[in-house]
């Protein structure tokens, strides 16, 4: 029954300076931490995205995308559930459930880049694409919190007749910005 909800294709996605790269330890829950590799504002991201066809067998695709991608957005109603039945979260008189499961789950892109790595067509042996997505401005840090949740990461898209088959590969930011300076010489009377 597996079979039937596989992907017939495997992808890989690469980044460049990936072993170089100093790496974040983000938790994604109680028990699940990830690395991400760490980049700063308006660096580029590159890398190469690896398409392999499952079993040598062909693969018909209607096109072949990455895309840069930057969302902010509320944490799903699940984890809230859960931490409600857990007793880590506590419910007060000017917090109702309504207000708390409004919004969940939705997500807004703020940054979203796209190239194309392949036109329409068809794919019998592994294919590696390389990407680039010079000086991108990444205004905000990455964040993980109890209730929201800032992410930038790498989507591949093989759009398929059928459903399209995606991979993303998270990455950590943080932005080292210099505070304005201050007018002192301003006095109030």
């Amino acid at each position: 029954m597996s079979y039937f909800f596989s992907t017939p294709v495997d992808i890989d996605i690469v980044l460049e300076d990936g072993d170089d790269r100093s790496m974040v330890d983000v938790k994604l829950d109680k028990n699940r931490r990830e690395k991400a590799p760490l980049y700063l504002d308006g660096e580029s991201v590159k890398g190469a995205v690896t398409v392999r066809p499952k079993d040598g067998k062909r693969l018909e695709h209607t096109g072949i995308k990455v895309q840069f991608v930057g969302t902010i957005g509320a944490l799903p109603a699940a984890a809230l559930v859960q931490e409600l039945e857990h007793g880590t979260r506590r419910l007060t008189r000017s917090t109702s459930a309504t207000e708390m499961f409004f919004d969940r789950g939705n997500h807004y892109e703020f940054t979203a880049l796209n190239q194309e790595l392949a036109a329409p067509g068809e794919l019998q042996h592994p294919q590696t694409f390389p990407f680039n997505f010079k000086n991108v401005e990444k205004q905000y840090e990455s964040y993980n919190g109890i209730n929201v949740k800032l992410r930038y990461f790498i989507r591949v898209t093989v759009s398929r007749r059928m459903a399209d088959v995606i991979r993303e590969k998270d990455i950590w930011v943080y932005s080292y910005r210099i505070p304005p300076e201050t007018n002192s010489s301003i006095k109030m009377d």
